[in-house]
């Protein structure tokens, strides 16, 4: 017979798992605060264990090397974000209403979510040179919008130029103190005129009322104060 666990054993399990999570969450929190600041060049893993306070030993029991870090933290933030956006962009039919509440929802991680925000814009990420997870999820609905003829006829590739070139322009603009409010909704517009809807149509959708999302807090999304806050 397999052998049975017992209440202690679970118990011990449990708070191991918990102390795993707690100390995931807190190198994933100084990297994000030290690459937010200084870019991924510059931050070396005795920058995050320093930041941490944690040991050399203790990083690598959880992360390979500093650029493992990094891409699971960027995975961790792809997952949340589309956790966060997925019921309001699945609420739509319109493919163009879709790719515009996923881009404006994005573009405001930096008013909610600056380090996180400033994390992302320092990679230079979202990138459509290689896979990732939230050009998987906005590929979908741009593959749609063509087929229907909501978007015009291009490459898949150049589509997602335009939006993630739209996304990551938008949230490094907004993370300046002196960024119009409705930068997110200008980007956007933008991006849908550049994929083939006319001026006003992109603008009507750009500046829909968009419905509230929720914002988990996560290792990926560590408590912050919004942009403008101390």
């Amino acid at each position: 017979m397999p052998p049975t666990t017992t209440p202690t054993s679970d118990h011990r399990q449990r708070v191991a798992a918990e102390r795993r999570d707690r100390m995931r969450a807190r190198l994933y929190a100084s990297a994000m605060k030290l690459i937010a600041e200084k870019g991924p060049g510059a931050t070396s893993i005795d920058d995050v264990i320093s930041a941490a306070q944690v040991s050399r030993g203790t990083f690598y029991k959880y992360f390979p090397s500093p650029d493992a870090l990094i891409r699971d933290l960027a995975v961790e933030i792809a997952n949340a974000l589309i956790q966060m956006a997925e019921p309001a962009v699945q609420s739509y039919a319109d493919p163009a209403e879709r790719v515009a509440v996923g881009l404006r929802i994005v573009s405001r991680l930096a008013i909610e979510r600056p380090l996180a925000a400033a994390f992302l814009a320092r990679l230079g990420w979202p990138d459509s040179r290689s896979p990732h997870l939230l050009l998987d999820f906005v590929k979908r609905d741009l593959e749609e919008g063509i087929r229907q003829g909501r978007f015009a006829q291009m490459p898949i590739a150049l589509a997602l130029n335009i939006v993630t070139g739209a996304s990551l322009g938008a949230t490094i603009r907004m993370l300046e103190p002196d960024c119009e409010p409705d930068f997110a909704e200008q980007s956007t517009a933008a991006a849908l005129r550049g994929l083939g809807l006319d001026a006003n149509s992109a603008e009507r959708i750009a500046n829909s009322p968009l419905k509230p999302v929720r914002m988990s807090h996560s290792g990926a999304f560590p408590e912050e104060a919004p942009a403008g806050q101390d």
